[in-house]
């Protein structure tokens, strides 16, 4: 059964960072697309960034461009992704999301992604 666990949420003020991390199996770790989506009560499931774990390329979304950056470790398997000048607008579930071994396109459908963690809060204070 793959796992995928997060770590790394908490409740900061706005103006603070976090680094919330994703670890997981060297198989589906490997060549494959690792992304981080979010959910707010009330609000629809966005995707914020994504990584190609084989090529390193990655994708943010326009919202979040700047503030987040995603990165790999290939010593640990694990995915990371650091939020800087956080705004009470960034409060959310945050999830991270592997597609399977292999996958090229990382999109930010969340029905390409089949495995799931799950969820880090972030609480961000004003």
């Amino acid at each position: 059964q793959v796992q995928l666990v997060e770590s790394g949420g908490g409740s900061v003020q706005a103006g603070g960072s976090l680094r919330l991390s994703c670890a997981t199996n060297e198989y589906t770790y490997s060549d494959n697309c690792i992304a981080w989506f979010r959910q707010a009560p009330g609000k629809e499931r966005e995707g914020v960034a994504t990584i190609n774990t084989g090529s390193s390329s990655t994708l943010y979304a326009d919202s979040v461009k700047g503030r987040f950056t995603i990165s790999q470790d290939n010593s640990k398997n694990s995915v990371s992704l650091e939020i800087h000048s956080l705004k009470p607008d960034d409060t959310a579930m945050y999830y991270c999301a592997a597609q399977s071994h292999g996958a090229w396109y990382c999109s930010f459908v969340g029905d390409d992604y089949r495995y799931w963690g799950q969820g880090t809060q972030v609480t961000v204070s004003s």
